[in-house]
Order: C-alpha cells, then structure tokens, then sequence
C-alpha cells in the first residue's frame, strides 16, 4: 500500500506543479514575461534545491517527456507552414539550420574552452548543445505582443526552427561519441549525417501521406481524429529513430505534407494541436526546472553567462550575417533574426543526453545550457517586440482579432464554414465587402437562422455564415474586425485596410479576389512601386490595379512600407453615395475576373 500512496501523491504533485504553471502563464502574459522562463522557474522553486524540496533525478523519464514534446511541437511547426513559404525561404533557412548551427558552436568553443577549463572536444560540446535556437518561443513572445513580422523574416525564422534541430542533435551525438570511444572519421561521420538525414526526409513525406491518406479515407469516431493525427505523429518520429534517420526532420516534413493537403478535421486537429503541445512544453520544462540545483550552479555560473553574452553578441550575429550574405536580406532584418535566435528547449533537451548515457562532467553542459537559457529568455525574449518595433520589422495590430468559428463539412474538403460576429465597425458591415472564394450562408439574428436574402441588410450583432476553403479562412478576419473608422477616413479605402510593403502581389491577389500574373506573384509591393513608378516612390503615389487602387502611405528609406487599398475611380456620372461606390466597385470586379 505504501508504494500505491507514493504513486498517488507523486501523481497529485505532478498535476498540481502543471497547473502552477498553467496559472503562472496568466500572470506572465500581463508582464510580458517569456512563459519558459515561467515554467522553468516553476520547477526549480519545487525541486529538490528550491523551497519544494521534491526529490527528482530522473533523466530517462525528461529525456523522454523532451523528445515528445519536441516531435509534437515541430510537427505543428510543420502543420501550420504553407508549402509556398516553405519554398521561398528554404535556401536561408537551411544554410542557418546547417553551417550557422557550425559556425555558432566553433565560435562559442574557444570562449567555453578558457572560461570553464576544459578541453577542446568538450568545448565543443558546449557549443553545440546550445548552438540551435527556439524560434517557436520567439513567434509566440510577438504575438503575444500584438506584432505582425515581415513576411520573410518571420518564414525564415518558422522554416529554421524546424530543421536546425537535426544539425544540432548530430553534432552532440558525434561529439559525445567522440569523448566516449576516441577520434572517429569524420568524412564518415558526413555521410552518417547525410543518409541519416536523406532517410529522415524521406520517411517523413511517406508517413505525411499516409497519415493525409488515412484521415481522409477511414471513418474515424467524432472526435477522434486529432488524437490520431498526434499519435501518428510519434510514430513517424519514433520510426524514424528506430532506423537511425532524423526524427526531428521526418516529424517536421511529416507536419508540412499534412498542413499542405485537404483533410478531414483539420480545424479540429490543428485546436488539438494547440493544448498538447502547450501542455508538452510546459511539463518538459517543469521538468528540467525539477533536475536544476541552484546550489551547483555556483562553479560554473560566470563561465555560462560569458557563453551567453558571447552567443548573443558575437556567435549568432556572425552565424546570421554569414550565411545570409547571399541572399538579399536587409542590414535590419539580419540583426532582427541575430537578437531573436533564443535558446530554449532544445538546448536543455540536448544537455540531457550527456546526462542519460553517464559521460563524465555531464552536469556542467546540464548546468551551463540552463544557465545560457535563462539569459536568453530574461535578455532577449523580454525585449522581442521592442526590437521588433525598433528595427521595423512588424506593424502593432491596433485591431484585435474576432472570434472565429470553424466548422468542418462532413463528405467534401474543399470548403467548411467560417463564422463572425458582426461588430459596428466591421468593414464588412460599413461597406458590403467580402472576398469573391467566400459565400455567405446564413446569418443568425436574434435566435433566429435566416438566408442571406432574408437577412439584408446585415446589422450590427448578427453572426453570418461563409462557405470558405479552409486554407484561407483566416484571411476572412479582416473583414470582421472591430476597426473604429479614422479620424480623416478616405472613403474610397477598402475597409481602410493597409498592408506591409513586404506583403507579396500574389498574397494579395488570393485574399481581395484579384489577377496577378504566375511570373509576378512574389514580386513585393514596394518593388512594385519601384519598378512601376521608375523612380523613388514617394507618400501618395497611386498605382492601379484592376478595380483597386495601391497607395503610397509610409515611406522609409526610400521604399514603400505601408500601402493602402483604396476603391477605383466612380464613374463621375453617377451620384456619389457609399452605395453607388460599393455596387460600382462590386460590378468591376465581376467584370475583371471574368
């Protein structure tokens, strides 16, 4: 009976320290505190070296909890990526995941080597333990912030997220090796990698196909469908494993291949989503804070935040500016994406491994990885969206998102039904404006379902119904925004929507209904200015575009910023009311599609 009691408080302990957690996250969101840190913390205060006094030294039971949680986190990653950004920003993307990961561990070794008094090998070790970032904590502290990045910016830091892991892990394997059996080839060791990652690439795609396959063919229980999705998620990673290829790698392109085909439940599975790998990072970092003793950190807590200066002010700089050198980027967006590279799970997680297999001095990466991820997340997660703002690379959202509904239709994939509330200042109720890919439905009115030729005019408070695919549903949002007209409003503005310079002509065209053509579709709007206007565009300037007007509203170092959407022309014949405006826009636009 007394292993059976121990069992049952270990469980309540357990759940209560994921619900300490879960509430501190609250109090974290309203001092604009990293959650990691949080849940980090959380777990120190309880273990063994904090108040708590709980007794935990478990590295198998972390090291497993670690290796799902991180499946479950990259193959959401690899979910939510569009296939297009993925492309576009692969090149930049895998010269950070591959020789930037190199680059940051060769260049933080020699400082590890003199600040800790070890050996070249181990050195290295350090370096690469906490050379890979944790982009998904950094795309969650600006969002929580109310921050849009650049398009590029935020795609490269998505796309590296999910595959510098794989890198990072054969590093620490290789070197591990090495400390444990002596000096190993390394052409060998290459091509180790490259099978390992090919292998992973490859069992990856299948295992997206079969998992798009399956969902769509076998019919599932209600609500079965996400719990599904997530398993098969793990048995991707862990097949992958098994035949020592990349799981990270196979889990993520995995992800990738379900997020780009038509399933099933997809809203379903992507909510789903959401809580598991919340509820995964939060236990995987209670966890780690449970294996840290403050008292240990003592003998090595000036060496680790030398490491830590020098990752964020020197190794990762030169990593970034190093291998995008080639590709274009502005002087700003590199030192955007140097500052923002946090180090955070990953690090802890691959700091563990030295720990499992018993290499001498294990809890000195241990000690040292949680020391560098503490830095990084006090430093520079707490000043992501101030750098954001600083260096322009996102606009605040001064609209707060709607409340958007989802609903999956059963026997078809290609269109499921999209709900809003209607709010006073929606610019879908002040002027009548819905992409021509969405078709209202029904509009709920005081309890009641009405057809959309009963319900006109839509009034404030009604909820309406759209037919929507579900790729784009979200771009409905902005039509349903809640966005107190402007003080000097130009009534020819399109629900006076503004979108970034950096947003591409074919984004636009798929969003508002308009035709671009294939060879222009990634060309920007403020290379458009450039190229169309032959000179400096300046604040004001007007292209046309079909039945749509671009204007010129900000201008920063002599490139479009911020461009505004204005309605073409009236006719000078007709009166000049909103509702002449709105059906003369709307016929142009039928007439321009064709």
């Amino acid at each position: 009976m007394t292993s059976l009691d121990s069992i049952s408080i270990a469980i309540l302990l357990g759940s209560l320290l994921v619900l300490a957690g879960i509430l501190s996250s609250l109090i974290a969101m309203r001092f604009g505190a990293p959650l990691l840190l949080v849940f980090l913390i959380v777990g120190m205060l309880a273990g063994e070296g904090g108040p708590g006094g709980i007794p935990f030294n478990d590295v198998r039971a972390t090291y497993v909890v670690g290796s799902v949680a991180l499946a479950l986190i990259l193959f959401d990653g690899g979910l939510r990526t569009r296939l297009a950004t993925f492309r576009s920003v692969l090149g930049p993307s895998a010269m950070l995941a591959t020789v930037g990961v190199l680059i940051t561990t060769l260049l933080t070794a020699p400082f590890a080597k003199l600040m800790l008094d070890i050996g070249w090998v181990q050195a290295l070790l350090v370096g690469a333990v906490v050379a890979s970032t944790d982009a998904a904590a950094v795309l969650f502290l600006i969002n929580a912030g109310g921050l849009r990045l650049r398009p590029r910016v935020r795609a490269t830091l998505e796309v590296e997220s999910g595959i510098n892991d794989p890198f990072a892990v054969f590093l620490v394997l290789l070197l591990v090796e090495i400390l444990l059996i002596g000096d190993q080839s390394w052409s060998q060791a290459l091509a180790s990698f490259a099978r390992d990652a090919v292998f992973g690439c490859a069992i990856g795609w299948l295992g997206g196909r079969i998992i798009a396959l399956v969902i769509n063919r076998i019919n599932l229980a209600q609500g079965l469908h996400p719990p599904f999705v997530a398993v098969s998620a793990l048995v991707v990673f862990g097949l992958a494993n098994a035949l020592h290829a990349s799981g990270f790698l196979a889990v993520y392109l995995a992800g990738l291949v379900v997020g780009n085909r038509q399933t099933r439940a997809r809203n379903a599975v992507v909510t789903f989503l959401d809580a598991v790998t919340w509820l995964a990072q939060i236990v995987m970092f209670v966890l780690l804070g449970l294996l840290v003793w403050p008292h240990r950190l003592g003998d090595t807590i000036a060496g680790a935040i030398v490491i830590a200066a020098v990752l964020m002010l020197i190794a990762r700089p030169a990593a970034v500016f190093l291998c995008l050198w080639p590709f274009n980027f502005q002087w700003n967006e590199k030192v955007f994406i140097s500052w923002v590279g946090l180090r955070g799970a990953v690090g802890i997680f691959l700091a563990s491994i030295p720990l499992l297999i018993g290499l001498p001095m294990a809890y000195l990466y241990f000690d040292v990885a949680f020391v560098v991820v503490l830095s990084s997340l006090l430093i520079q997660g707490w000043t992501v969206a101030a750098s954001a703002r600083r260096l322009d690379m996102s606009f605040a959202r001064s609209d707060p998102l709607p409340a958007r509904v989802e609903l999956d239709l059963p026997g078809q994939l290609t269109r499921e039904i999209v709900g809003y509330p209607v709010p006073a200042n929606s610019p879908y109720l002040r002027r009548g404006l819905i992409p021509n890919w969405a078709r209202p439905t029904l509009v709920v009115r005081d309890e009641k379902i009405l057809t959309p030729t009963e319900a006109e005019p839509v009034r404030e408070g009604d909820y309406v119904y759209l037919l929507a695919p579900p790729e784009k549903a979200q771009a409905l949002d902005r039509f349903f925004v809640d966005m107190p007209p402007p003080a000097r409003p130009d009534p020819r503005l399109l629900g006076d929507f503004f979108v970034p310079g950096t947003a591409t002509l074919g984004s636009l065209a798929e969003i508002y209904g308009l035709q671009v053509a294939p060879e222009r579709a990634s060309l920007t709007l403020a290379e458009h200015f450039t190229q169309e206007l032959q000179r400096p565009p300046k604040a004001g300037d007007v292209i046309d575009w079909g039945p749509v007007a671009l204007v010129a509203q900000k201008i920063t170092k002599g490139q479009v910023a911020t461009v505004g959407l204005r309605l073409a022309e009236p006719d000078p014949a007709q009166p000049q009311t909103f509702k002449t405006r709105a059906k003369t826009w709307l016929a142009r636009m039928q007439k321009y599609l064709g």
